[in-house]
């Protein structure tokens, strides 16, 4: 399947203020990423780092590529030298790594804090207790700009919205401007800069996302059509 253009124009009208796309181009060829770029698309999301690297070399520099896959610690450094946000991160040593590569290319990497809010225990995340415990001064090339969650991969869009409230409770807590009095104490996450991305939605869950106030979604199916693991 070519890129599905007029889905595209649908998407990109239903988030015009209210949210950026994230083109999920895992697996897809050059030639579908420059079919959106054409279009005058330039967020582009990839699982996996080789692909990744690969894609970065031949495509428009101008292309912002998000880092949307469980990161592994030893690979980060085959990103860092220009990735534009990393969505999925999930430890305090990862966050050591990224800011120790980031520091190699003088740079200020932009991160968001994946959060573990789905049923599965496959999927990723900081909890709530190290969410809070996290000492981010530490790390100063690198840039918290916001969490990231995925839901249960199920059809029970009522367990799906809960999972996203969940998220934008905890987002809220640390994220929302807010007056601070001496009675609400910082923590050691404390985020002072703004705005701030909330990313949470895919191709199946969006429109719910979008509703419970995600600011980013990561859509890939509904514009380049499912995805063949076996090419």
């Amino acid at each position: 399947m070519a890129v599905n253009k007029e889905k595209y124009k649908e998407i990109i009208a239903e988030l015009e203020g209210k949210a950026t796309l994230v083109a999920v181009s895992k697996t897809k060829p050059v030639e579908d990423i420059l079919e959106l770029y054409q279009l005058g698309h330039r967020d582009f999301g990839e699982n996996y780092v080789q692909e990744l690297v690969d894609k970065e070399a031949i495509l428009p520099k101008d292309i912002r590529w998000h880092f949307i896959g469980h990161l592994q610690s030893n690979k980060v450094k085959y990103i860092a030298p220009f990735v534009h946000l990393i969505h999925g991160v999930d430890s305090e040593n990862l966050l050591k790594e990224i800011h120790k590569q980031a520091a190699k290319n003088n740079r200020v990497i932009d991160c968001l804090l994946q959060i573990h809010i789905a049923t599965e225990e496959t999927k990723f995340g900081f909890n709530e207790a190290e969410l809070h415990n996290l000492k981010m001064a530490q790390f100063e090339n690198v840039k918290i700009c916001g969490l990231m969650g995925m839901a249960s991969f199920s059809d029970d869009m009522n367990l799906v919205r809960s999972e996203f409230k969940k998220l934008r409770s905890i987002f809220n807590d640390y994220f929302s401007p807010k007056q601070k009095t001496p009675e609400t104490a910082e923590t050691p996450l404390t985020i002072h800069h703004s705005p701030f991305t909330l990313s949470m939605g895919m191709s199946g869950d969006y429109k719910t996302a979008l509703e419970e106030g995600s600011n980013m979604v990561r859509i890939g199916s509904l514009l380049f059509g499912e995805r063949n693991y076996n090419k």
